[in-house]
């Protein structure tokens, strides 16, 4: 079995959104790629300290803010990381590095132009995501439908699932439509739960893969300008999820729901287990509330979903 080496990685941002990235030495593991900087955390040591002692060994940068990002773990054919991911947006000193690598701000709209190792997509993917994804949940008609999701957009939501028992494509079709205007709007992504062969009758952001479809596939069944998100409860699911490049998966149920009484949850511990084994993006779902952010954060994901909570309190 491969040793899990533990990283911890500053994903530093300036005030003018960019970020700072730094190119490996050619002798390196992963030499000539470029990726945020940090490095391993040593005994006894905790991830926000360790993540502090390498800025300020590596750039001269004393960290005065930073806050749990995503956590990530990859496994390449020589040995397996775990990245503990920190968004540091306050820190002072007189930029430069120690080892003589190139160092580089960069926009998010450049980051694509530069190779990563392959562990890192996941953060770069985490980039373009907002932290809140937004479930439909119950409706009366479609004008209460329309209040409902205006509601979502207002609370600053920016990322949406259209999810609906309907059977009716038709429906289904029309509900996205009127979505996908609304998100337009509001310069929000619309995601539909629904068969990847919707995407042909229909132009929203991107897919989710409920448990059931999630095996249907072998491969990614979209194209890389689509998201492709999955529903996952288990490993067995979140291997499949990867396997065909999930942008990111929704792990449920975290906490006891209203939507769903009787199934069982998992617990944080429960969260991070899976996060353990995660090298996509993870979203927590089930009894979340907004105040719960920094928690799901501080467990490894990413962000957190919600019916009840983004859906129907409506003020």
């Amino acid at each position: 079995m491969k040793q899990k080496i533990h990283v911890a990685v500053g994903l530093i941002k300036n005030n003018d959104n960019q970020y700072l990235i730094s190119k490996r030495h050619a002798h390196l593991h992963q030499g000539g790629l470029w990726e945020f900087t940090g490095g391993k955390i040593e005994a006894n040591e905790t991830a926000y300290a360790a993540l502090c002692r390498e800025l300020y060994e590596e750039l001269n940068l004393t960290v005065k803010q930073a806050s749990p990002f995503v956590r990530i773990s990859y496994a390449y054919p020589d040995k397996h990381v775990c990245l503990d991911v920190w968004l540091v947006d306050d820190f002072t000193g007189d930029l430069q590095s120690s080892s003589a690598q190139a160092i580089q701000w960069v926009s998010p709209a450049e980051l694509p132009g530069y190779s990563f190792p392959a562990a890192n997509k996941a953060i770069l993917n985490c980039i373009t995501l907002p932290e809140c994804y937004a479930i439909t949940g119950r409706f009366d008609d479609k004008e209460d439908y329309i209040q409902h999701f205006k509601h979502c957009l207002n609370k600053g939501v920016k990322l949406v699932q259209l999810r609906t028992l309907t059977s009716d494509l038709d429906v289904l079709i029309d509900l996205a439509n009127i979505s996908g205007s609304l998100c337009k709007k509001e310069k929000a992504k619309l995601i539909v739960n629904a068969d990847v062969d919707f995407l042909e009758k229909c132009d929203v952001d991107g897919i989710h893969l409920n448990s059931q479809r999630l095996f249907q596939y072998t491969a990614r069944p979209v194209f890389p300008d689509k998201i492709l998100a999955a529903s996952v409860h288990n490993i067995n699911e979140l291997q499949q999820a990867i396997k065909i490049e999930s942008d990111f998966v929704v792990v449920s149920p975290v906490l006891k729901t209203t939507s769903h009484p009787d199934a069982i949850p998992i617990g944080w511990n429960g969260l991070e287990e899976i996060i353990s084994q995660s090298s996509i993006p993870v979203f927590a779902l089930g009894g979340m509330k907004q105040d719960m952010l920094l928690k799901a954060k501080k467990s490894g994901a990413f962000g957190i979903a919600a019916i009840s909570e983004l859906w129907n309190h409506l003020k």
